[in-house]
């Protein structure tokens, strides 16, 4: 069976996922952007911005793992966007423009029923209303056989890691510290379901932590 993978999921020294006071001009909340200095210059990234040159090394390593085998994705409904409640029409498309950088189907989670939504390069939006392992069933049924990469955001990630969903989770622990915003493990006790650390990387701009769920 495919994996439920999640990758390069950015956190503070304080454990958090995001800054606090999200809106739709500091969707990262306040200092959450700092949160990904280690990835915003890798190879990875700036050719999804269409640029051919980034940083190699030790971060590009890990962000490009996170696109190796994926053959969808799923989100919380804050990653898709700030509109919250119904759906007031179908103007928001995503936070990416017209050609997101998923170029596969990703399913996202939401309380509020939307036509899926079909952009350019190859990706489509499917929004999911019967719950996180409906989700994961549909996306596993779309990867035809790859792996499934959960996206977050924290709470999200949170709802699948009580679940026990998740097959390996890849974190980044970035040098700041945030204070408050949205706790990545709040109450949650990972030994108890089962996971443990199986890789440990520091680099210069983070130190890169895989988790693993025990067998």
């Amino acid at each position: 069976m495919s994996k439920l993978r999640i990758h390069a999921f950015s956190i503070s020294l304080d454990g958090y996922g995001a800054g606090p006071d999200q809106s739709l001009d500091n969707p990262l909340g306040r200092g959450g952007e700092a949160l990904h200095e280690w990835f915003l210059p890798t190879r990875t990234f700036q050719r999804m911005s269409g640029k051919e040159q980034g940083t190699t090394g030790i971060d590009e390593d890990f962000a490009a793992r996170g696109f190796d085998n994926i053959g969808a994705w799923i989100l919380g409904r804050n990653m898709f966007g700030p509109v919250r409640g119904p759906w007031p029409d179908q103007s928001w498309r995503g936070w990416w423009g017209e050609n997101p950088p998923y170029h596969c189907p990703v399913f996202v989670l939401t309380n509020h029923a939307r036509p899926s939504l079909q952009m350019e390069g190859g990706t489509v939006f499917h929004f999911i209303t019967d719950g996180i392992e409906a989700a994961l069933a549909r996306a596993r049924e779309a990867a035809d056989g790859r792996d499934v990469r959960l996206g977050g955001g924290s709470a999200t990630v949170r709802q699948y890691l009580n679940a026990r969903l998740v097959d390996e989770m890849h974190i980044a622990i970035s040098p700041i510290l945030l204070g408050s915003g949205e706790a990545l493990f709040a109450g949650m006790d990972l030994p108890l379901l089962g996971y443990e650390v199986t890789e440990y990387v520091p680099s210069q701009k983070s130190t890169h932590i895989v988790v693993s769920r025990r067998a």
